[in-house]
């Protein structure tokens, strides 16, 4: 005879066998359903945070994103809707125009300067200000308090600086001796992208100076004081315990430097719209000048969607090579309670 209690081979691992099964299997139904539920849950509130921040970024950045690059390929002055449609002839075009060519040009060299004189200028402030100095807080604030200016009110005081003959900078020059040492500052094809990056420096160190300030405070002091004891000097000090630890912050002013340049604009078209003759110009300013001066809207979106490219091959290629060390382990991820 049969037990009518032997296992079923039929059916399924999660089927009840037997008498003893019953409540094991409805608990572990009711927690398989809880956890789904509370997946479901979180998914909603995920989405119904984030879905205002979603619907704004999608009208005001997607929406004109996608919308210049449908208006870069027609010809197009801004007026009714594009109709003209001339493909890839915009983007052709920039590749024959030599005031865009000029413009990347003029980026490398700024996105150069600034590595090479900017960043280790602040670099050096912010590690001369994190020593215990009198003051050191009223010099912070001195040496950060032109980054909170606005670009146009830096643009419109430089301008007045560098004025020709009766600007403070040419004042300041007769007053030391050196008469005739002044120029045209801005007017002199010569000197303008010099006396621009002067200006831009002035700006925007004090932002980078803050940053490294931060990286340093997090620097443990118990290493430095290790290496003091050991004997290395400060230049040692620096070189094999503040630079190592300060790379992260490094690598991420490095980042802000070099797409802030390539998105140079205001700060260009207060003090020189671009001139003398197109030698300050940028491609921010080549695209208002196509896009608001000339009603060329189409040619003008091609610089803007020429710009975006550069500006995400950079991104890409920089979090792929420079940032994919300081990434790893940085995302999260969504997960339901108990699961």
């Amino acid at each position: 005879m049969t037990s009518t209690f032997l296992p079923d081979e039929r059916k399924g691992p999660g089927e009840r066998n037997g008498p003893d099964d019953g409540p094991a299997a409805a608990a572990s139904e009711a927690a398989a359903r809880g956890r789904a539920r509370r997946r479901t849950s979180n998914w909603l509130t995920a989405v119904g945070l984030q879905a205002p921040a979603l619907v704004l970024f999608g009208v005001l950045v997607l929406l004109p994103m996608l919308f210049a690059l449908y208006a870069a390929f027609f010809r197009w002055g801004g007026f009714g809707m594009p109709e003209d449609f001339v493909g890839a002839d915009n983007f052709t075009r920039l590749f024959e125009d030599p005031v865009f060519l000029g413009d990347l040009w003029r980026c490398l060299v700024l996105v150069l300067l600034s590595l090479a004189l900017q960043l280790p200028f602040a670099l050096a402030l912010a590690v001369a200000l994190n020593q215990r100095i009198r003051g050191r807080a009223v010099y912070r604030m001195l040496f950060f308090a032109p980054y909170i200016l606005s670009e146009a009110i830096t643009g419109v005081l430089f301008g007045m600086i560098f004025a020709p003959d009766d600007g403070l900078a040419d004042q300041v020059l007769d007053a030391v001796g050196l008469d005739g040492a002044g120029g045209q500052w801005f007017a002199d094809p010569s000197t303008v992208m010099a006396t621009l990056f002067l200006v831009m420096t002035w700006k925007y160190f004090g932002f980078h100076m803050m940053l490294y300030l931060a990286g340093l405070q997090s620097i443990p002091a118990e290493l430095t004081e290790a290496a003091l004891i050991d004997g290395a000097g400060p230049w040692q000090r620096f070189r094999h315990i503040t630079l190592p630890l300060l790379g992260p912050t490094l690598r991420i002013s490095v980042f802000l430097s070099v797409i802030g340049a390539i998105q140079l604009f205001d700060l260009v078209w207060v003090t020189t719209a671009g001139g003398p003759d197109h030698h300050s110009e940028t491609m921010a300013v080549t695209m208002f000048q196509y896009g608001f001066k000339r009603y060329q809207v189409g040619y003008a979106s091609a610089i803007s969607v020429a710009m975006f490219a550069v500006c995400l091959v950079f991104a890409l290629a920089y979090q792929r090579f420079v940032l994919r060390r300081d990434l790893e382990g940085a995302t999260t991820t969504l997960r339901g309670g108990g699961s």
